[in-house]
């Protein structure tokens, strides 16, 4: 069992950056891929980005891509997301997900966070 919160939500202004992180609970972090996904309201969860056990490989979404950078420390059971230059339509309800490694990165993830909002204003 895997345990996800997520923190560094907030409210900036377009072109602003802010760093969002995923403390896991749980033995074995860097057995399990990670990733982020967000939903606006209204809209459906999609994928943001997501890496590899080790960190060593990432996928991003194409809307992000340039823009957001994932990361882990498989020491601190963390993982985080950086989002530079946000745009308005970033602003969305963000939450890290994780599964075992192995298969794909961009959905059937197992545990979920409760997410952390994120406000974007032009």
């Amino acid at each position: 069992q895997v345990q996800l919160v997520e923190s560094g939500g907030g409210s900036v202004q377009t072109g602003g950056s802010l760093r969002l992180a995923c403390a896991a609970s749980g033995r074995t972090f860097s057995s399990y891929a990670m990733g982020w996904f967000r939903q606006a309201p209204g809209k459906e969860r999609v994928f943001v980005a997501a890496l590899s056990g080790s960190g060593g490989t990432t996928f991003y979404a194409n809307s992000v891509k340039g823009r957001f950078t994932i990361s882990r420390d498989n020491a601190k059971s963390t993982m985080y997301l950086q989002m530079n230059s946000l745009k308005p339509e970033d602003a969305a309800f963000y939450y890290c997900a994780a599964k075992p490694s192995g298969g794909g990165y961009y959905g059937g993830y197992d545990y979920w966070g409760q997410g952390t909002q994120v406000t974007v204003s032009s």
